[in-house]
């Protein structure tokens, strides 16, 4: 592992010790959480599990006691082996690991009787493949609150450390596909270029696309044109600014603009400490 991954999940680690992850769809999805293949380990036998939240210190799952698990807990003193597995987008490999821990609660989920929700506590500190996974989204979430006015200019260099595929997009409005030039983006929002009328087109709704390669993805987002200003030297064109629906962001969008962002200032950074280091020239 490198100096720069090292320190970077330390200081997730460290940053996000106890935030609790909710494994929604989306969340599901943008980890790549294979969920079929998570299980709880007490002494030799496996459990099929659900894993419900998740921090660096412990995590909840939902599973059926009907088999035995609680009567097999007593015999472990509660201790147990959380197996997870991931396929992160992009990635060809699986990452499988187990995390030791002990049961601290249980209780039964819901009004089912088959069913229970068991709390457990990581006996250590977990595997850096899972601190930098649930870390990188938890670093994207605090950003996009953080600085989600930062806008980022669409140069081609831009374009390529965002792995965007072109400026050229569509933008929905009442369902209808308008083409239109991306001009900046933000995690809040975006500047396009189209044809229209500011007045026809102000406090309208509409949904823009953004396409991404490695690995190709589209995302579709909501929002409200809140500003309108006109274009120099074309009367047809139009330049809008779209404030994005917050709930209808996707994390994997938040993701990529926080690493491109933090890249930046890392590159920023590191060239502060070259001219630093470097000698002077009388």
């Amino acid at each position: 592992m490198g100096v720069l991954l090292s320190q970077k999940i330390s200081m997730y680690y460290e940053r996000f010790k106890d935030i609790d992850v909710t494994f929604t769809k989306d969340m599901i999805h943008v980890t790549g959480l294979l969920t079929q293949q998570i299980h709880l380990k007490c002494g030799n036998d496996f459990w099929p599990c659900v894993i419900y939240t998740a921090s660096f210190s412990g995590a909840k799952v939902v599973a059926n006691v009907k088999t035995g698990l609680l009567a097999k807990l007593q015999t472990t003193n509660n201790f147990v082996s959380l197996r997870l597995c991931f396929k992160p987008e992009g990635e060809t490999n699986t990452i499988t690991f187990f995390v030791t821990a002990r049961v601290i609660a249980s209780a039964p989920y819901g009004n089912s009787q088959d069913v229970n929700m068991f709390t457990i506590q990581f006996t250590n500190r977990p595997p850096d493949e899972f601190i930098e996974i649930i870390g990188r989204i938890l670093d994207a979430n605090v950003n996009s609150k953080k600085r989600k006015e930062d806008r980022i200019p669409l140069t081609p260099e831009n374009l390529r450390k965002l792995n965007m595929v072109s400026t050229e997009t569509v933008v929905f409005i009442e369902s209808v596909p308008r083409r239109c030039i991306l001009r900046d983006l933000s995690f809040s929002g975006s500047k396009v270029i189209m044809l229209g009328v500011p007045r026809f087109l102000l406090d309208k709704e509409g949904a823009l696309r953004l396409e991404f390669n490695d690995p190709r993805v589209s995302y579709t987002i909501k929002g409200k044109f809140v500003r309108a200003e006109a274009v120099e030297g074309k009367k047809e064109m139009v330049a809008l600014g779209i404030n994005f629906e917050e709930t209808s962001v996707p994390m994997g969008f938040k993701i990529r603009l926080n690493d491109m962002l933090t890249s930046v200032r890392a590159d920023f950074h590191s060239g502060e400490d070259d001219a630093k280091t470097s000698p002077s020239k009388s």
